[in-house]
């Protein structure tokens, strides 16, 4: 069990951090087979600030999101998808969503929120 309280699920031998993103990684390589989209790929790592030297001299890493899911759709566009719960939409996350969609604007940016 995660710090929010999903349990863990597998799907095709990939342990997703729930099941709700196991069932939507599912849904998602259906979608693939039947052609609807293509170049699927999940934990896709963007980097959303480079890391630096301080004024100080001290290394600080890179700020970087990690994407649930990766794919295009039809029409061409770039999906990144997050599988969110109420409780996994943290301050964090939001900051860095919008970090991302500032940084990355050809990637339409998906949540799927499960209710």
């Amino acid at each position: 069990m995660n710090k929010f309280g999903a349990k863990r699920a597998e799907y095709k031998g990939v342990v997703y951090d729930s099941k709700w993103e196991a069932n939507r990684a599912y849904e998602l390589d259906m979608l693939e087979r039947s052609g609807r989209i293509k170049d699927l790929q999940r934990q896709v790592r963007f980097i959303l600030q480079e890391g630096f030297i301080n004024n100080r001299g001290e290394k600080i890493r890179p700020i970087s999101y990690i994407a649930d899911f990766v794919y295009t759709i039809k029409c061409g566009a770039k999906v990144v998808e997050d599988t969110k719960s109420p409780a996994t939409k943290t301050e964090t996350y939001r900051i860095k969503k919008k970090l991302f969609e500032y940084k990355y604007p050809d990637y339409l940016f998906v949540e799927r929120i499960k209710k």
